[in-house]
């Protein structure tokens, strides 16, 4: 694995891990971030702190949160590096109408070289299909907010 890759791997662990701390500092200064394959929000522009802070309004309502990665090919050219992977994020939440909610899809960074470190500035999921009781996002979210 190079160090753009570990940088990508570096983001799917410190999430499972709720380490936000650690995640802030992968990503550049402003990251562009498009999920609207899966949610049809346009891709919008972010910072570290912005990122983390939408992603603990829903990742800690879950009991667990595993993101595997697989299929990596990266390209580094001068300070830029692009890497594309397959990834799986599934999500477990007791509930009655099943445990289980996972997403399939790939996704393609864009990271740029800053103080000879990887920080990812571009990371676009490509959404193929979710699986499983589609309903606990929503409980995550309330679980948050109770």
């Amino acid at each position: 694995m190079n160090s753009v890759e570990k940088a990508v791997t570096q983001i799917f662990i410190a999430t499972d891990q709720q380490d936000w701390e650690r995640l802030e500092v992968i990503f550049a200064n402003q990251v562009e971030l498009d999920y609207s394959s899966m949610n049809g929000n346009p891709a919008t522009t972010l910072s570290p702190q912005e990122i983390t802070s939408a992603w603990k309004g829903i990742l800690p309502g879950f009991t667990h949160t595993h993101h595997q990665l697989g299929n990596m090919i990266s390209t580094i050219e001068d300070n830029k590096a692009q890497v594309f992977c397959y990834g799986t994020a599934t999500h477990f939440l007791e509930d009655e109408r099943g445990n289980v909610w996972t997403v399939v899809g790939t996704y393609n960074f864009e990271l740029v070289l800053i103080s000879d470190e990887w920080k990812v500035s571009k990371m676009k999921f490509n959404f193929k299909y979710q699986d499983g009781n589609t309903s606990l996002p929503q409980k995550a979210i309330e679980n948050i907010t109770k």
